[in-house]
């Protein structure tokens, strides 16, 4: 195999599909990038770890077409540090591999690509097709409630819904509910559903974020792919029963009250200046006619603070995460909210203030306000 190509290029594509490896693996191919130069003038750099893949395409002038397994970070150090515009590599009948760029010049070991893993194909697939920022953007608002802990294996993912023209994304880490809803541009059946690991998806919204073009994504029974520009993302789909967040979600409420939310987090984020991670005080919140009052106690002191909001919440007084609320308040897309709420234990839903609008709704659970009370009283 002998090809010539863009190294800004080379080490962008290489340096994409190296988030799929393995850092160490009992399977060596499993730390290296599949790299296939085909006749037609394309470079496909390939990472894979089993759960995950992604395989990103770049232009390349071909001479003589192959392939070869290189380790992923020895090969991504030296493109990055080469000195010239273009880089040619070659490689040799016993996988041998030469870099060449302006005076430098590397030999290191490859493997056959016999000895990498076949990725998988989403058979009996169906597709739907978003925008790509839009998939960015409702990826962005619904990840931080994604559950981090292993003992329910499907919370460390998302799902996905699609009925008609529609996409639902929800997380549920059991403490919080984030959940976005945008239009599709096609799909081609009526109703799916499935459940997409979280690390997939951050990859997913890092790829995006630099995609103008429609994604596709292709649903298969134990696989998903995102079509993104000249990138694929292959990832397994989370089996298990996703927990029911239409019942989780209240849906009537005894006050409502609207809020900008630039006020309301800058009011959160000044209370949890004196909020300790190793102890966890939660923010007090007592809403009132016009005004929504915030205290925050730990060792290192107290806080208070007020926003206005719109409604009487007649003294409602909830304990919250400041973790939890800021999240859902900085993933919000949109200026004004309206938070309902019913009672101290009860969870407190943050949705667009319009009647029209369901493009996201946010639960958080309150917490206990005896940590506050002890630091109070302390």
């Amino acid at each position: 195999m002998k090809f010539t190509c863009d190294r800004v290029s080379l080490v962008q594509a290489a340096a994409s599909a190296a988030r799929a490896t393995s850092a160490r693996s009992p399977v060596p191919a499993l730390e290296g990038l599949l790299i296939e130069a085909a006749d037609a003038g394309i470079l496909t750099i390939s990472g894979y770890d089993l759960k995950m893949g992604i395989v990103s395409q770049t232009e390349a002038v071909v001479d003589r077409p192959g392939s070869v397994v290189l380790n992923a970070r020895l090969f991504g150090d030296i493109i990055r540090r080469l000195p010239g515009d273009e880089v040619t590599i070659t490689v040799g009948a016993s996988n041998n591999t030469n870099i060449t760029s302006g005076v430098s010049s590397f030999d290191i070991v490859g493997s056959p690509a016999e000895d990498y893993p076949s990725l998988p194909t989403a058979d009996g697939q169906t597709s739907i097709e978003i925008d790509g920022h839009v998939l960015r953007d409702i990826i962005s608002q619904t990840i931080f409630a994604i559950s981090d802990n292993d003992t329910r294996p499907v919370l460390t993912g998302a799902l996905i819904e699609t009925e008609s023209d529609c996409v639902t994304i929800v997380a549920h880490d059991r403490f919080r509910v984030a959940l976005r809803r945008e239009k599709l541009m096609s799909a081609s059946a009526e109703k799916m559903s499935f459940i997409v690991p979280g690390t997939a998806l951050a990859e997913a919204e890092r790829i995006a974020a630099n995609c103008e073009d429609a994604v596709e994504i292709i649903v298969g029974e134990k696989h998903v792919i995102f079509r993104l520009g000249g990138t694929l993302l292959i990832s397994r789909r989370l089996e298990g029963e996703f927990l029911n967040y239409r019942n989780s979600i209240p849906t009537t409420h005894k006050y409502e009250l609207s809020v900008s939310r630039r006020e309301i987090m800058d009011a959160v984020e000044r209370v949890s200046l004196i909020i300790s991670d190793k102890v966890k005080s939660p923010v007090r919140c007592t809403f009132g006619d016009g005004t929504l009052e915030l205290l925050s106690a730990s060792a290192h002191g107290t806080a208070r603070d007020e926003c206005a909001v719109n409604g009487d919440g007649e003294k409602l007084e909830i304990g919250f995460n400041n973790r939890y609320l800021l999240d859902a308040l900085k993933a919000a897309p949109a200026d004004e909210l309206r938070i309902c709420l019913s009672a101290a234990e009860k969870p407190c839903i943050i949705v667009p203030n319009g009647a029209d609008d369901d493009s996201f709704t946010y639960m958080v659970l309150p917490v206990r306000l005896s940590a506050y009370e002890a630091n109070r009283e302390g």
